[in-house]
């Protein structure tokens, strides 16, 4: 039950995100500031919990 709920919460965010931040995808990762950095690591997080069993 809690698995499930935790999975759903991070779709929810997942799809928040999507429509709230920025995209990254076409920046060079070799010249990201600190900002961008962190932001590609929280959008890798809750990415990685929404897709979890």
């Amino acid at each position: 039950m809690m698995k499930a709920l935790r999975k759903q919460f991070f779709q929810w965010l997942a799809k928040l995100n999507k429509a709230l931040l920025p995209k990254v995808y076409k920046l060079d990762m070799n010249n990201l500031s600190k900002w961008d950095k962190a932001l590609i690591g929280y959008k890798y997080w809750v990415t990685k919990n929404s897709l979890e069993d």
